[in-house]
C-alpha cells in the first residue's frame, strides 16, 4: 500500500490557518479524494490535555524549555497514535501546525536555538517531516488585529505575547522557509481569503498529481 501525503499548514497568529483548512476540506470533499485533517498540539485526548497546559493563559510562569518539551511530546504521541497510521494507510494527512512551529516559536523567537530545538523535535518525530508545507506569510500587526477583531477566536497564551515576540516569530519562519525552498511555499496571507485557498489548492493538486504518478 503506498504512503499518504503529508500536508502541514503553517504560520503566525491571525494568519488566516483556520480559515484556509476549513476551504481545503471542502476542496478535498468536492474531488472525492480520501484525507485527515489534524492539528498540533492536540488531535488525540492526550495531546489536546497538553495543548490546554500549554497554550493555558494562566500558565504564564511556563519556562521556554518547558514550552518546547511539552510541544514536542504532544507531538510524539499525535504522529505514533494518529497520523503515521493514517498515513500508513495511504491516507493523505493535512495537519495544522508540526515541527516548523517549535523552530519558529520556541527556537527563533524564544531563543532557544533552531537546532536545539530541531535535536528534540527529530527525536520525538524520528526525523519524520512533511511533503508539503504551505507557509502563511502576514504582518503581524494585521494579524493581531484579525485575532481582536474576531470575538469567537480562542485566545490563547501565544496571543498576548508583545508585538516584539510575533516579529520574531515571522522571522524564524521566514529564515525556515529560505532553508527549506523544496519543501516549504509561501503564501501571502494579506491577499483575501478565497485567492490564498485557491493559490493553495493549486500548489496540493500538484502534490498530489505528483504522489499519484510515482506509484
Amino acid at each position: 500500500m503506498s504512503k499518504g501525503l503529508f500536508i502541514t499548514i503553517e504560520g503566525g497568529e491571525g494568519t488566516g490557518k483556520t480559515t484556509l483548512i476549513s476551504t481545503l476540506q471542502k476542496r478535498f470533499a468536492d474531488a472525492g479524494r480520501e484525507v485527515m485533517f489534524t492539528r498540533e498540539p492536540g488531535g488525540i485526548p492526550i495531546a489536546e490535555a497538553i495543548r490546554a497546559i500549554v497554550l493555558g493563559r494562566e500558565n504564564t510562569a511556563m519556562d521556554a524549555r518547558t514550552e518546547a518539551l511539552l510541544y514536542a511530546a504532544a507531538r510524539r504521541q499525535h504522529l505514533a497514535e494518529k497520523v503515521l497510521p493514517a498515513l500508513g494507510r495511504g491516507t493523505t494527512v493535512v495537519c495544522d501546525r508540526f515541527v516548523d512551529s517549535s523552530l519558529a516559536y520556541q527556537g527563533y523567537a524564544r531563543g532557544l536555538g533552531i537546532e536545539e530545538v530541531g535535536q528534540i523535535n527529530r527525536f520525538a518525530t524520528e526525523g519524520i517531516e512533511p511533503d508539503l508545507t504551505l507557509y502563511l506569510d502576514l504582518d503581524p500587526e494585521v494579524g493581531q488585529a484579525r485575532i481582536h477583531a474576531n470575538g469567537s477566536r480562542e485566545v490563547n497564551r501565544l496571543d498576548v505575547e508583545g508585538m516584539a515576540f510575533h516579529r520574531r516569530v515571522r522571522e524564524g519562519y521566514r529564515l525556515i522557509a529560505g532553508r527549506n525552498p523544496g519543501r516549504i511555499v509561501t503564501l501571502d496571507a494579506s491577499k483575501p481569503a478565497d485567492e490564498v485557498a485557491a493559490e493553495a489548492w493549486a500548489i496540493v493538486s500538484a502534490k498530489l498529481s505528483e504522489g499519484a504518478s510515482q506509484e
